[in-house]
């Protein structure tokens, strides 16, 4: 039977690691790039209200298509 190989293991969780510290990281660094107006206008996921509206009156997730 084969052994485990540990050290594969415990690299692909360094970069599992090493990926969602860099992807935390530039994520804080677009909120700092691209702050949020004071006047509440997003919606709850990040997305301005018009675009919300649009989304709903569609009823799906693509953007609508001029016709």
């Amino acid at each position: 039977m084969a052994k485990t190989n540990f050290q594969y293991e415990k690299r692909q969780k360094e970069l599992e690691k090493k990926k969602k510290a860099e992807e935390k990281a530039r994520r804080k660094l677009e909120a700092k790039n691209n702050p949020k107006p004071a006047d509440g206008a997003e919606g709850e996921d990040g997305e301005d209200a018009d675009d919300a509206d649009a989304e709903e009156a569609t009823g799906d997730d693509a953007p609508a298509q001029p016709q």
